[in-house]
């Protein structure tokens, strides 16, 4: 992967491990998580649970979703999303076919089931079901490792981002620093948690517990170049198929994050997934802004000295 010209690494295509000081680092490990195949089992979510030893979300039915655990948290690691969409009726034989289904539409719940009406169903309508298993994307540049004053956030030799819980002093920093929202405090605790793409697993030469689980192969774990060679083979092939709403999500090292760690192929919009169209790295404009405050306040203090050199004459 190409290296960064510059003497940051805030921004760009980068090899994370190397980087963060690893001297003949192993090559960087990820995820690339197929949609397309997704089931709903949520055998990934409870994988995780049981092998991160993770506590339950309080078996609450959100009353918006079959999906009841409702997003990533400190306390769930992966999450499958339900997305229950309506679009057209499929055609019969005798019938013009429909058009796409609207992506635009954000699989938001509503008080009535999508496709019907007070009276019944909406005529010309049916419920299709977007599924994906969503997790921490393990940035190239990750801006909540960027902002941990404590340490507890590093980079490990796969090139993935790991919490040491026992280090985080829980001061938050890292939350609002995620530009995709995955990284959560526990309640009670205060402490930042999220996925460590099973770091003690992957070392040992196991793959990690969600991948092992799914009954699809839906998520799979590997190198990322290898997977992002997989992500664009399994993309042409749905291309091909007439599927055109398939699109990758992450595989780009030069987007606003270097590219991730967790590569997905979705079937609509990432805003249908809650995945943010053009995620920037939130710290990339660290330099610049410091360099303009450096200028302010040498301004600031040469000002004060004209003004006291003045005073004084």
């Amino acid at each position: 992967m190409a290296r960064m010209v510059s003497n940051n690494s805030l921004y760009g295509p980068l090899d994370p491990a190397p980087d963060a000081g690893y001297v003949d680092a192993p090559p960087r490990m990820g995820f690339f998580t197929d949609t397309s195949v997704c089931i709903g089992c949520k055998a990934c979510e409870v994988a995780c649970k049981e092998w991160n030893l993770l506590p339950e979300d309080g078996l609450n039915l959100t009353g918006m979703s079959y999906d009841n655990t409702g997003s990533l948290n400190a306390n769930t690691w992966r999450h499958v999303a339900f997305i229950e969409q309506p679009v057209p009726a499929k055609a019969s034989p005798a019938q013009t076919p429909p058009a796409a289904p609207d992506s635009t539409f954000l699989g938001m719940p509503s008080f009535q089931l999508p496709g019907h009406t007070e009276e019944g169903r909406n005529a010309g309508e049916e419920l299709r079901w977007l599924m994906s298993s969503d997790v921490c994307k393990h940035c190239t540049h990750a801006a909540c490792l960027d902002v941990c004053p404590t340490g507890a956030l590093f980079r490990t030799e796969f090139g993935t981002v790991v919490v040491q819980e026992d280090i985080c002093n829980g001061c938050g920093y890292c939350i609002p620093a995620c530009p995709y929202g995955v990284i959560d405090q526990r309640k009670g605790d205060g402490r930042a948690w999220k996925c460590t793409l099973c770091y003690d697993r992957i070392g040992a030469g196991l793959q990690p517990a969600c991948a092992t689980a799914c009954p699809t192969q839906s998520i799979q774990y590997g190198e990322v170049e290898e997977l992002r060679e997989r992500a664009e083979a399994r993309h042409a092939t749905l291309r091909g198929q007439g599927v055109t709403s398939a699109r990758l999500y992450g595989n780009d090292p030069n987007d606003g994050v270097g590219g991730t760690g967790a590569m997905f192929l979705l079937l609509d919009e990432p805003e249908v997934y809650g995945l943010p169209p053009d995620p920037v790295v939130t710290t990339r404009d660290l330099p610049a802004m410091w360099k303009r405050a450096g200028l302010a306040g040498a301004a600031m203090l040469a000002a004060a000295a004209a003004a006291f050199v003045g005073a004084a004459q």
